[in-house]
């Protein structure tokens, strides 16, 4: 009976990692196929994520209401989001692609002064702080190019969207053809563990 309840259990998480990657890989292929298309889904995605995180921030703020003194932040967040996300709607798609290029532009800024500032730390502990700094400058230079030219910013977004769909897709189909061939060795060890 454990060989077979195992064994059940095996099967759902090989289906389940299967699909998973399929869909991934899919995902990818088709960004990179219909690229425009997959920046106004993208756009869609972004101003629906902020209101529904909105909506669940605002519920949850209203359940802490009785034991959080300082619910009420949640509640402004929440109420932030939501709004966010409406406008997104309403404007689409531009409110979106900007929120999303002017993210990655503070995003490689504050990482490249980061990184800036931590080269300088390891200069002055007289750790080798080259590599550091060339990076930090990198991610500022990037941060200024991500401003001035946001199709390829959004280009890039994509890019790395696309990609990280396909390898994490083909990580769940490398995982599942591990499980399955792991299979038999799970249920001979249950097996000889549990004799029946």
């Amino acid at each position: 009976m454990a060989k077979t309840e195992i064994g059940r259990a095996v099967n759902r998480a090989w289906w389940a990692l299967v699909i998973r990657g399929l869909i991934g890989v899919a995902i990818g292929f088709l960004i990179l196929a219909r690229p425009m298309e997959s920046v106004a889904v993208f756009a869609l995605v972004i101003a629906l994520w902020a209101m529904m995180q909105g909506i669940v921030t605002i519920v949850h703020a209203f359940e802490l209401r009785g034991i959080v003194p300082h619910w009420w932040v949640l509640l402004i967040n929440g109420l932030i989001s939501t709004g966010f996300g409406i406008a997104a709607v309403y404007y689409y798609p531009v409110l979106s692609l900007s929120f999303a290029v002017v993210f990655t532009a503070w995003w490689l800024l504050f990482g490249g002064v980061a990184g800036i500032w931590i080269a300088l730390m390891e200069r002055s502990a007289g750790i080798s702080w080259g590599w550091t700094i060339t990076l930090g400058i990198l991610g500022v230079v990037a941060a200024v190019f991500a401003l001035m030219s946001p199709p390829a910013t959004l280009a890039a977004l994509m890019g790395l969207i696309s990609a990280y769909a396909v390898l994490s897709g083909l990580l769940f189909l490398a995982a599942a053809y591990r499980l399955r061939s792991a299979s038999d060795d799970v249920a001979e060890a249950v097996n000889r563990a549990y004799p029946a």
